[in-house]
């Protein structure tokens, strides 16, 4: 897949994201600037996720740690790591982080 269409993908999955807060009703802050979605909790802490077009990959830096997805042949991004699919894994550091559950749904 070419770097511009990861680039969109990635995108549109940062507006979403976005889109899934504000649905939700969470108090968490979002901000976007050159490919960084940075989410911030109400104490404070953030997790940043960032767009890597050239490796294919999205990163997720978060209190748990730092964290690489790739995108599969179905169109979903999965850690490189352990296989765990993206938003179960946003939802699960959010809520850690926050301190209240944190179900965003795409």
């Amino acid at each position: 897949m070419s770097e511009n269409n990861v680039n969109q993908l990635l995108d549109e999955l940062m507006m979403s994201i976005e889109d899934a807060i504000e649905e939700a009703g969470v108090d968490i802050d979002y901000e976007t600037a050159a490919g960084i979605l940075t989410l911030t909790c109400e104490d404070g802490s953030q997790v940043i996720l960032s767009r890597q077009a050239a490796t294919g990959q999205l990163w997720m830096a978060a209190r748990s740690g730092g964290f690489h997805f790739a995108l599969d042949d179905e169109g979903g991004w999965h850690c490189t790591r352990s296989g765990e699919a993206f938003m179960p894994m946003l939802n699960r550091c959010l809520s850690e982080q926050s301190g209240e559950p944190v179900a965003l749904s795409l």
